[in-house]
């Protein structure tokens, strides 16, 4: 169970005043096993920090990641293997599904645009004659053009 530091820090002031891991348990600050192994980690490493947990490498540093998001942000219609190759000329060797990754924790997720269709003539005289016909029934030219 992961603890916060404040929790940590009582259960180590309230050990260093003589209670028990099960006294302080009973106070259900903390399950009884999480007491114990927070004890025996500070009797270890006098210390509260939580170790840094193993795990691989990155392939890219946080200013890597920046770049590869402003690269994107650029075109927003770049495939991830077209941002792979722009990111490899940077130095990252990273593949599209690496570069895909990336760009979900910067919270760009990718979605193809919605294609919009173009007015056609009879839209655009119709949308002329509204506007004619209601220039002055819903009020000014201010009221149609002011910012919301």
């Amino acid at each position: 169970m992961v603890t916060c530091k404040e929790t940590r820090a009582v259960i180590i002031a309230l050990h260093k005043k003589g209670f028990t891991g099960k006294d302080i348990a009973a106070s259900k600050i903390a399950p009884k096993s999480t007491i114990y192994r927070i004890i025996k980690n500070f009797k270890e490493r006098g210390s509260i920090v939580v170790k840094k947990a193993s795990g691989r490498p990155r392939k890219s540093s946080k200013r890597q990641d920046r770049l590869l998001k402003l690269i994107q942000l650029r075109d927003r219609g770049t495939t991830s293997a077209e941002l792979a190759q722009e990111w490899q000329q940077a130095g990252v060797s990273a593949s599209a599904r690496t570069v895909r990754r990336r760009l979900l924790e910067d919270g760009l997720v990718s979605r193809r645009a919605a294609k919009k269709p173009l007015l056609s003539r009879k839209n655009i005289r119709d949308r002329r004659i509204f506007c004619k016909r209601s220039s002055g029934r819903y009020g000014t030219k201010a009221t149609w053009y002011k910012d919301p």
